[in-house]
């Protein structure tokens, strides 16, 4: 089998061009299943079942119609691209693939294999988020280089990669897909830990939408930042209250003094209905 020089660049069709099927290419290789080892540079963590499931069934009734990507190694040949179509062919029994062999280094591995997985099968924004990680510890590139190989924009590199500093229990409900991107990218705004994972176990059991954690995220600042203002407000005095009790009974509804400083502060007069903003209204006229 010849290897087949590979011709790098932005996205999957060009890092793995000159594997694709055309017209005028020979015939895929093939070979035994047993051969072939799994690439330990796969991003993806979790195989759905069902998914999987369907695509052993479409094995069994028609083999492995798109060839699997591999290179050679010292004892045998290692998956670049395939890892479904690999496992699929093993649930259905099948003794060989289709293969397509390339001379790839490492680096263009690990690539191909990020590539193929954010291209077609959607790895949640935590399996991404790692395996960008693991792509720049292990090759010493920048964001913006990532971004290069792999066709995607530094800011998308960029804000995958905040949500590994999530508290693992957040980072959990992202791979579990108890909660979605949008509510970890929320979640992601939140400075306190503590807060972060209880507002998504919030998000879990009442099922808030995106918008909804926005406004409950919004709502708890607001409030968080009233409480200052709280704390300065001037402790009541004993005339005070009673002053508030003798308006309560005289008017029927509820009042508040609010004493912000010294000589200064607001009458708080609450009603229920137009008849009893009718009936205060006359009171303060007279």
């Amino acid at each position: 089998m010849e290897a087949t020089k590979p011709r790098l660049g932005r996205g999957l069709d060009a890092l793995l061009g000159e594997t694709q099927n055309h017209h005028d290419d020979p015939p895929a290789d093939r070979l035994s299943i047993g051969k072939i080892q799994h690439n330990p540079y796969q991003p993806r963590k979790r195989f759905d079942s069902d998914e999987l499931q369907s695509l052993t069934e479409s094995v069994k009734n028609h083999g492995v119609l798109q060839p699997l990507v591999v290179r050679a190694v010292a004892d045998g040949f290692q998956l670049i691209a395939g890892e479904r179509r690999l496992r699929a062919a093993q649930a259905a029994g099948l003794s060989e693939v289709p293969v397509h062999v390339v001379n790839f280094d490492d680096q263009m591995v690990f690539e191909a294999a990020l590539v193929e997985n954010i291209q077609r099968s959607d790895l949640n924004a935590i399996e991404k988020a790692c395996g960008f990680k693991d792509y720049l510890d292990k090759f010493g590139l920048t964001q913006d280089q990532l971004g290069a190989r792999l066709g995607l924009d530094r800011s998308t590199i960029s804000n995958l990669l905040g949500l590994l500093n999530l508290p693992e229990e957040v980072q959990d409900a992202v791979r579990f897909g108890q909660i979605s991107l949008g509510h970890a990218k929320v979640l992601k705004g939140v400075a306190d830990p503590s807060r972060q994972i209880a507002l998504c176990r919030e998000t879990i059991l009442k099922s808030h939408s995106v918008r909804a954690l926005e406004l409950l995220v919004k709502q708890q600042e607001q409030e968080s930042s009233e409480e200052p203002a709280k704390r300065e407000t001037a402790e009541k005095t004993a005339h005070v209250k009673s002053i508030e009790d003798e308006l309560r009974h005289r008017l029927a509804v509820r009042v508040e003094i609010k004493v912000k400083a010294k000589d200064k502060g607001q009458f708080v007069i609450a009603f229920d209905s137009n008849d009893d903003f009718e009936r205060i209204l006359e009171a303060l006229k007279r």
